[in-house]
């Protein structure tokens, strides 16, 4: 995907403190898919890096807190009237791309607008022809929902040429505006804060020793770019050896995924001690597996998803079952985020440049919450627009 963005005058940008206690990276040399270089000791002895370790603790901790004031936008332009959003959503089967449309429907109601949702049903030709619908309908802004735009670049021109703004969600690599393809702002927390604080989780919770499979979606650029991510934040840690790296595709996890834990539990035994996913439901299929083979819910291993942070995730992790963290995605505040930017466009002002920090949920910090629904956005929005 294409990474350009114009930088926002006076922006709000947010940067999680994990990237202020970035180690300096070290290049991962070649691991190949199915390595079984796993660790040899217990991750209870000492630390296998103890300047890695102890700055993934910190960050770690800190992007664990759930009381975290409001950071974002306190001021932009009222409230607009009489406006329509149609949200083209890649699948609404997809937890994350359905959250983030309920966040919009209902930042849409406060704010007094018409929100129409068209499902492109996770199939390239659907979603192309949800976004030649969308065009039909000339709304006032069309929202790129967790779909690439380079996919259906002739609609995105179309929209451009009829003047009508296009908002991203997870549509690019990088948060904030894009010239190419043209949006006015990409919402999404950012890619390498989440990667970074993924893999600090693991050298954290291993004590720095650990033996880690990689799951991810090479077709799909943003997620590549996230694992790859992962896979230089974990060479940090010489104590942590990376035993696998998975490409299965998101639409065959279910049918593939089963079949690829049982293979990697009759290879790496107890030299697999931790999982990171691109994506959490990687580990609702692989629950089934883990189960068959008598592995304990609680684990090892000790599965992180570095996003989106859905319901049954929640459920997974509260309920100690084949996963322990999320990296979750606030849903229904970029659905929020998402009105305000297209109500800054309609009123010709700047993109708010806001990127909302990343935060890991665990059973700990949870308390039964399905979702990670951070404090203070509801409010700070309905004073901006004056609702």
């Amino acid at each position: 995907m294409h990474r350009n963005r114009t930088p926002t005058p006076g922006a709000l940008r947010t940067r999680s403190v994990a990237t202020a206690l970035l180690a300096a990276a070290t290049v991962l040399a070649g691991c190949e898919r199915g390595s079984s270089n796993g660790p040899e000791g217990s991750t209870t002895g000492p630390s296998g890096c103890p300047a890695v370790h102890a700055r993934a603790q910190a960050a770690v901790g800190q992007a664990q807190r759930t009381a975290v004031p409001w950071n974002g936008p306190t001021s932009g332009p009222s409230a607009t009237s009489g406006k329509t959003i149609v949200y083209v959503a890649q699948t609404m089967t997809n937890p994350g791309v359905a959250g983030v449309a309920k966040g919009v429907m209902e930042a849409a109601r406060i704010i007094g607008w018409n929100v129409r949702v068209i499902d492109g049903g996770g199939t390239p030709a659907g979603i192309e022809a949800a976004m030649s619908e969308a065009l039909t309908l000339k709304p006032s802004g069309i929202v790129i929902g967790g779909f690439d735009p380079g996919s259906t670049s002739q609609q995105v021109a179309r929209a451009d040429a009829a003047g009508i703004p296009l908002v991203g969600w997870h549509a690019v690599a990088t948060p904030g505006p894009s010239r190419r393809p043209r949006l006015f702002t990409n919402v999404t927390t950012d890619v390498e804060d989440v990667a970074r604080v993924s893999g600090q989780w693991v050298i954290s919770h291993s004590n720095g020793q650990a033996g880690v499979v990689v799951f991810t979606d090479a077709s799909i650029p943003f997620a590549k770019n996230k694992s790859e991510l992962i896979r230089k934040e974990l060479a940090t840690c010489p104590g942590v050896k990376l035993l696998a790296y998975e490409n299965i595709p998101i639409p065959d996890a279910s049918s593939r995924i089963p079949r690829e834990i049982s293979s990697l539990l009759a290879r790496f035994r107890s030299r697999w001690t931790h999982s990171v996913a691109i994506n959490d439901l990687y580990f609702a299929d692989a629950a089934p597996a883990f189960r068959a083979a008598g592995t304990k819910g609680s684990g090892p291993p000790f599965n992180i998803g570095a996003g989106d942070g859905d319901p049954s995730a929640f459920q997974r992790i509260d309920n100690e079952q084949y996963q322990a963290a999320t990296v979750p995605e606030p849903l229904s505040e970029q659905g929020w985020q998402i009105v305000d930017e297209f109500n800054r466009a309609f009123a010709g002002t700047p993109a708010s440049g806001y990127v909302a920090p990343v935060h890991i949920s665990t059973a700990d910090n949870s308390h039964g919450a399905t979702a990670w629904d951070p404090p203070g956005y509801r409010e700070a929005y309905r004073k901006i627009w004056g609702t």
